[in-house]
């Protein structure tokens, strides 16, 4: 691995993340929630911005991206499909496209659902994914844009992503997850570990940014709706995996 990653705070809940080249010195933004924590993280680690790498276009995911233009002439990349609605872009990509931040190179994937046009940055040789607002640790992103059978096949794309791969998500709400996860699956044992290592990170302000995906997939019941033990726990054995999938993110959403 020779991608070199920086975490902060932005805004109330929002992870700011910084994808730092070391050979060549590029430095990408995932998404720009908001100017001034950027500037300050670029500063602190002696960066300088070249890139702006957009997952969808909601404004608590952009809403830097002007300021940060106009102070480091950065390109910024974004998702074709809503790239109307985002501001100051210099190139789109969509599925199958790769992009690269100086020697570190991504595929893109679609990942449609909490938006239309939604994308996750998967930089394969270094074990990395920026999924935005579609995977969450034990959650996923509500389903605004698209339909629920887009988001969940959304979510296989990245369930199949190899295990190792660590998942940088875009809101720090893992423990709100975990609460509502445990409705779902109350003996679920990797759940159960997940939420002390939590409680452990979160009473150090310690972030829960990044899991593994192999983690996730064992604690996390929105990628589990395909496993027969939680369908029949919901009244819902032999039923499609997108049905049973809907109905614990509609559970979510009046949880």
């Amino acid at each position: 691995m020779t991608a070199q990653i920086h975490l902060f705070p932005c805004r109330q809940d929002n992870f700011g993340v910084l994808l730092h080249d070391p050979a060549s010195g590029a430095t990408a933004a995932i998404d720009a929630p908001e100017a001034a924590p950027v500037e300050a993280a670029l500063k602190a680690k002696g960066w300088k911005l070249t890139d702006i790498l957009v997952t969808h276009h909601h404004a608590d995911h952009t809403d830097g991206i002007a300021a940060l233009k106009k102070a480091y002439q950065c390109r910024v990349v974004a998702p074709r499909a809503e790239a109307a609605r985002i501001a100051l872009v210099d190139e789109t990509v969509a599925e199958g496209d790769k992009v690269s931040v100086g020697k570190l190179t991504a595929n893109v994937i679609e990942t449609p659902g909490h938006t239309s046009g939604h994308i996750a940055y998967w930089f394969h040789g270094d074990k990395l994914a920026f999924v935005g607002d579609t995977l969450f640790s034990i959650g996923c992103g509500r389903v605004i844009e698209g339909t629920m059978e887009q988001m969940w096949r959304s979510l296989l794309k990245l369930r199949d992503l190899p295990d190792d791969t660590q998942i940088y998500f875009g809101h720090e709400y893992t423990e709100a997850n975990i609460r509502f996860a445990r409705t779902i699956e109350p003996n679920n044992k990797a759940l159960l570990a997940r939420e002390a290592e939590v409680k452990q990170l979160r009473a150090r302000n310690a972030p829960t940014c990044p899991v593994k995906i192999g983690d996730e997939k064992a604690a996390n019941c929105f990628l589990r709706a395909d496993n027969p033990e939680v369908a029949a726990s919901l009244g819902m054995a032999g039923k499609p995996a997108a049905q049973v999938f809907a109905e614990i993110r509609e559970r979510k959403n009046r949880f």
